[in-house]
């Protein structure tokens, strides 16, 4: 295991956290805001699976990032990620017998202004026919700044997540792990 601080959650949770070094965080925000030319609005997946538009459900403007790219900051946050990975797979010993995990499709940095944010209750698999999705057995946030009211949701857990800089979320992608975001009304808030 690395060094990266442990945030605590109970096991049963099937979730894990660990705060990687703030100074990524801020390269990732500068590397958002150096990139506003490839900025799109943020999108949901409606019921008929379709990407869609649509503030009520996600108010957020995206930068779209490729997984395999070796660019900097990008690589020292998935070399941050994967300590994060090994972490969790150290939790959850069953996690080991598991594939390989590798970011393997796009992903976003995601900047919500105060009062946007992922609103609807959604869970990352199965949401998508997409067949890569499909194939997607966790998934990982990263809070990038502070935002004392701007936390994750988890519904069947009772459990809310603080959005604290360097903090990252690894969870399973199903519907036992149902979220939403917190909306900030004070602050803006950015995410990997």
């Amino acid at each position: 295991m690395n060094n990266f601080k442990e945030y605590e959650l109970d096991k049963k949770y099937l979730m894990g956290g660990w705060y990687i070094p703030e100074d990524i965080c801020d390269k990732m925000i500068e590397f958002y805001n150096l990139n506003k030319h490839k900025h799109a609005l943020g999108v949901s997946y409606d019921q008929k699976k379709l990407h869609n538009v649509d503030t009520t459900v996600k108010q957020s403007t995206d930068l779209h990032l490729q997984p395999n790219v070796d660019l900097y900051p990008l690589n020292l946050y998935h070399e941050a990620l994967q300590k994060c990975i090994l972490n969790y797979q150290e939790k959850y010993d069953e996690v080991k017998n598991l594939p390989k995990f590798n970011i393997t499709e796009p992903y976003n940095i995601q900047h919500y202004e105060k009062g946007g944010g992922f609103k609807r209750w959604h869970y990352e698999g199965g949401n998508s026919e997409e067949p890569q999705i499909k194939k997607r057995l966790i998934v990982f946030t990263t809070y990038l700044n502070d935002v004392d009211d701007g936390g994750t949701e988890f519904k069947y857990q009772n459990l809310t997540t603080p959005a604290k800089k360097g903090l990252t979320l690894i969870w399973p992608v199903w519907w036992t792990h149902t979220h939403r975001g917190q909306v900030s009304h004070s602050k803006e808030k950015y995410i990997v």
